[in-house]
């Protein structure tokens, strides 16, 4: 398991070439005929929405293939995440109990960590087929905004933009064009809970946005001096009231 979660880190850190696998050296050669008999790996759409509001957020995925798809085929969103938002582990395990889509964290994650304190990381998300589509895979990311450093422009809100994923097929090899010379062949975990490296084929898709994007709300810089003068003031103020309540209404030994 070490080793594999030790490949999965270097899958993420590396270039896509250093995991394009030479096909040749475990399948036939593949010729125009056998390519394009694979269409349906040319026909994915992804379209990606951030659903709720505030800090606490969904990312939807929903994957559609507009061909068949062999039967059995899985379905992997390299996610890579910037370092304005966050994954709890802890609410992925708890979630995973009762969700289809499986989520594997390439990296520990700080919860509390301001965005400037940060950095980006990345995650394996498994999808799950949607029953209320054909050749439909879905998956739901809770992804979390962090604090932000506050604004001295003026600016009420932050954007964080969230690229667009990475996606891998992975199906009976005999059913996927490993050697044909537009296909990247990669290796990432089986499944979240079976971190043994499968053959996975990277696939190209249509979009219909370049990248989703949430709004944060962020603090004035400007107002730092009028928020300090009022807390301290209140608190000076509501001890003094709890004293004087106290005294009044105490009773001392002496």
């Amino acid at each position: 398991m070490a080793m594999a979660l030790f490949c999965l880190i270097l899958l993420f850190k590396s270039t896509p070439s250093d995991f394009t696998t030479d096909v040749h050296k475990h399948t036939h050669k593949g010729d125009k005929g056998y390519c394009s008999e694979n269409d349906w790996l040319e026909s994915f759409t992804v379209i990606r929405r951030l659903i709720n509001n505030g800090f606490h957020r969904e990312l939807v995925s929903h994957v559609q293939c507009a061909a068949a798809v062999p039967e059995g085929s899985q379905v992997l969103l390299l996610e890579k995440l910037p370092q304005g938002v966050y994954v709890d582990p802890y609410q992925l395990t708890s979630a995973q109990e009762h969700s289809d889509t499986q989520v594997l964290l390439a990296s520990e994650i700080d919860l509390e960590a301001p965005a400037y304190l940060s950095s980006g990381f990345s995650a394996l998300v498994y999808a799950s087929l949607d029953p209320q589509c054909s050749w439909c895979f879905t998956t739901t990311l809770p992804v979390h905004a962090r604090y932000h450093r506050p604004a001295g422009s003026g600016e009420a809100e932050q954007r964080v933009s969230i690229e667009s994923p990475r996606l891998l097929v992975r199906a009976e090899e005999s059913t996927l064009p490993l050697a044909c010379p537009q296909n990247k062949v990669t290796e990432a975990p089986c499944t979240a809970q079976n971190h043994s490296l499968c053959v996975w084929l990277e696939i190209h898709y249509q979009q219909e946005l370049e990248a989703v994007s949430l709004q944060i709300p962020v603090g004035d810089q400007r107002q730092v001096l009028a928020v300090c003068t009022g807390t301290l003031s209140v608190t000076l103020l509501c001890c003094c009231m709890i004293l004087g309540a106290v005294w009044k209404h105490g009773h001392f030994q002496l």
